[in-house]
């Protein structure tokens, strides 16, 4: 099996910074792209930044400037830094990763984690 694991998220006043991590572990051979998504209240979950193994990132227009998304391939982790945030940012926060469980099998299957709150408070 396969488990990430969010962390970092909390209340925090409009302007203010916060850094997520996830942590991937259980049978992992190789993982391709990790994600973030975010949903908020009645709201669709939404892409807010994702990275290739080889460090290529993807941000939606309405993400960028204020996220930065990293990983450590070693530690099998990404990183989200969210910096000026806005009470528009309020969601839950969600990671997601491509996962290649074995070297026998070239399929790659996605995996979520619990999610992490982020309220931002104006």
């Amino acid at each position: 099996q396969v488990q990430l694991v969010e962390s970092g998220g909390g209340l925090v006043q409009a302007g203010g910074s916060l850094r997520l991590s996830c942590v991937a572990s259980g049978s992992i051979f190789r993982i391709n792209i990790m994600a973030w998504y975010r949903q908020a209240p009645g709201e669709q979950r939404e892409l807010v930044a994702a990275s290739t193994s080889d460090g290529n990132t993807n941000y939606p227009d309405s993400m960028k400037g204020r996220f930065t998304i990293s990983r450590d391939n070693a530690k099998n982790t990404v990183y989200l830094q969210m910096n000026s945030l806005k009470p528009e940012d309020t969601a839950v926060y969600y990671c997601n990763a491509g996962v290649r469980k074995s070297w026998l099998s070239a399929e790659f299957s996605d995996y979520w984690g619990q999610g992490t709150q982020v309220t931002v408070s104006s």
